[in-house]
């Protein structure tokens, strides 16, 4: 069974219906959080600085360029089995770290 999401509020603790932009009790604003907030939102948020300083250093002569690209395509074996019954955040707990590690190793070459 799949646990239900609920919002509460940080203030006060009060629970609050789903798209609350505001808590009913103390009228609090309602801040996302953390485990909704997307982690890999944008490239900068996942990039490491320096290989996104060479990046950005490098543009000029990069633009117009026709390069051959490598495309990195992974499939965890028994995922879909793995995560089937599990909450989605629970699911991306589980998720990340293996996700990151392969980044990890992507920025190691320099890949963009």
């Amino acid at each position: 069974m799949r646990g239900r999401l609920t919002l509460t509020c940080g203030s006060c603790g009060a629970d609050l219906p789903s798209g609350s932009r505001f808590c009913n009790n103390c009228g609090t604003p309602v801040q996302p959080s953390a485990a909704s907030r997307p982690r890999f939102a944008s490239p900068d948020a996942y990039t490491p600085k320096h290989l996104a300083e060479k990046i950005l250093t490098s543009k000029s002569a990069l633009e117009g360029e026709r390069k051959h690209v490598t495309v990195l395509f992974a499939d965890l074996k028994g995922s879909m089995e793995l995560l089937a019954d599990r909450d989605p955040e629970e699911a991306r707990r589980l998720l990340d770290p293996v996700l990151e590690r392969m980044m990890d190793a992507v920025h190691h070459y320099e890949a963009r």
